[in-house]
């Protein structure tokens, strides 16, 4: 549980670094089956201008990348938010072992807020899946984030008179 919590951690460090640059903030840290760091990287798909640009699949290429693999076979990812749709898919064919993740996403979370991907028995692969990691720390990060936004949004749009 220390581990968990330490790794956890840096995914949130992460996570704050994307909020600096204006991405919502959601950080992911990729460790092989001995527990050494493979990856760590957070979302920046407005950056890189790439859609699939999100925490969870930059940390999956990273790793597959230095592996020269794209079996990531007894991995963990820790990430600070629940996956979408997309990245589940990516974490099944990468085969990753363990999901840890902080605070559920109710509009696009597919472990169990907007979907339960792994309830359906279309996958070939089952991860471990543990949710509510500092879940109250990573909630809070994309709370204001957004807060943030909407307060500068309101700024910044001209008003009727």
């Amino acid at each position: 549980m220390a581990d968990d919590i330490y790794w956890m951690r840096r995914a949130l460090q992460q996570a704050q670094r994307a909020a600096a640059e204006d991405e919502v903030p959601v950080g992911a840290v990729l460790l092989d089956a001995e527990g050494r760091m493979l990856a760590e990287d957070r979302n920046r798909p407005i950056a890189s201008c790439d859609p699939t640009g999100h925490a969870e699949i930059r940390v999956l290429r990273e790793a597959a990348r230095r592996v020269e693999n794209y079996r990531l076979v007894g991995t963990t990812l820790y990430v600070t938010l629940e996956p979408c749709a997309m990245c589940v898919g990516a974490l099944v064919h990468a085969r990753v072992a363990r999901l840890v993740y902080g605070a559920p996403e109710p509009k696009t979370g597919a472990i169990e807020s907007a979907g339960q991907l792994f309830e359906h028995m279309a996958f070939n692969h089952r991860l471990e899946i543990e949710g509510g990691m500092l879940d109250d720390e990573a909630a809070a990060l994309i709370s204001r984030f957004f807060a943030e936004r909407r307060a500068l949004k309101k700024k910044t749009t001209p008003t009727r008179e």
